[in-house]
């Protein structure tokens, strides 16, 4: 899959998905300070899922009705590196097909796909 992990998810996690196989686009690493605004833009472009901590992304998809290609919001109590990936392995292994072109929170205990008004 394509990942394009946002600069609050961390460095850690992009690593941690380029050796699970996973295309990634770091932001942190390639182009650190640039924008939401250009980050849900590249990501839609370029067909990259968004992996974000930024609730602003939210605000960009259902008010503003921004495109996306597929967003995961974490929204863990526990912002570790190592919470963080162990989210995201049991995302992938239980919902790995429905991620494309979704909206989905994820916190330490749920998975929700947030629908989108058309």
């Amino acid at each position: 899959m394509r990942f394009l992990v946002d600069e609050n998810t961390g460095v850690v996690v992009a690593r941690w998905l380029r050796s699970q196989g996973h295309e990634v686009f770091s932001v942190y690493e390639e182009a650190r300070g640039i924008d939401d605004d250009q980050i849900i833009q590249k990501a839609g472009d370029e067909n990259w899922i968004l992996i974000t901590s930024d609730k602003d992304f939210g605000e960009k998809v259902f008010r503003e009705q921004r495109s996306h290609r597929g967003i995961i919001l974490l929204r863990l109590e526990n912002e570790r590196s190592a919470n963080k990936i162990d989210t995201l392995q049991r995302l992938l292994e239980k919902y790995s097909e429905q991620l494309s072109d979704n909206f989905v929170v994820v916190t330490e205990q749920r998975v929700r796909f947030a629908r989108v008004q058309s």
